[in-house]
């Protein structure tokens, strides 16, 4: 389930941290938390299980402020639209069937760091239409796609980049566990039927998750369009959970190019 949240920015403040992904992220599991706060703390704190692994099933677009004025020695975005829009995904089936209408209405979003941001008032929540996806499906990542290992004696995650080797498999194995840790699980294909092709001008992006805490880390990841072949319930697996790791943090946001 896809929807589109449009925000009217409030007050005279219009910078913006070039690394906005983890306030969006926090202000998504505080809304949900107003909401029901049972089924937040179970996302903030388990997700779904499978095994050691979580995962949280919602996944959100870059945020759309229109044309700004990048400012790359202070890392900030100036915003001149009148408008903003977000798109966010959830792929929990009646869960989110269950919360997800009206939750974000009339919610207000603070956007920023402690030194700059956006103080945006929601407009409009619009329920997307879902995309009927065949087998063959031609997508373009909007937000970095991150797969990572971790290598015997590296402190930090090894991020491979797509023309690596092992790239595809580890796509494979998350959306398996994705998958698997959904309550009404699909039918992945096997690893060899699994054919992730016609990647193009894959773009790196490192992003700060957390900046100016004692957890600040850097997360890599890649943009590109590429071509999937899969069942329907992949294509929609990713529609409502996104592609790769860390979704939650909005990460491996893909739209489907019709």
């Amino acid at each position: 389930m896809r929807f589109q949240i449009s925000f009217v920015p409030v007050g005279r403040h219009r910078m913006l941290p070039i690394d906005y992904q983890y306030y969006i992220s926090a202000w998504i599991y505080k809304v949900m938390a107003r909401a029901d706060a049972g089924f937040a703390d179970f996302l903030h704190q388990q997700g779904y299980r499978n095994g050691y692994k979580q995962f949280k099933h919602f996944c959100f677009s870059p945020l759309n402020i229109g044309r700004p004025t990048f400012w790359k020695e202070k890392g900030l975005l100036e915003m001149h639209a009148d408008r903003a829009h977000l798109m966010v995904s959830f792929g929990l089936g009646n869960a989110a069937e269950h919360f997800v209408y009206g939750l974000f209405r009339d919610q207000r979003c603070y956007v920023g760091d402690r030194f700059n941001g956006i103080d945006m008032q929601v407009e409009n929540v619009e329920r997307i239409p879902d995309v009927v996806a065949p087998g063959m499906m031609r997508y373009q990542a909007r937000s970095p796609i991150v797969a990572s290992l971790r290598a015997d004696g590296l402190k930090h995650a090894l991020y491979l980049a797509p023309d690596d080797g092992s790239f595809v498999e580890v796509i494979y194995r998350n959306l398996i566990d994705k998958a698997a840790s959904m309550p009404m699980a699909c039918q992945m294909p096997p690893l060899d039927e699994f054919v992730i092709s016609n990647i193009v001008t894959p773009k790196p992006k490192l992003v700060t998750i957390k900046p100016y805490t004692p957890q600040q880390s850097k997360v890599k990841g890649y943009t590109f369009g590429f071509t999937l072949d899969a069942p329907p319930a992949v294509h929609q697996l990713i529609a409502g959970s996104g592609l790769g790791e860390k979704n939650a943090m909005g990460f491996g946001w893909c739209d489907a190019c019709l």
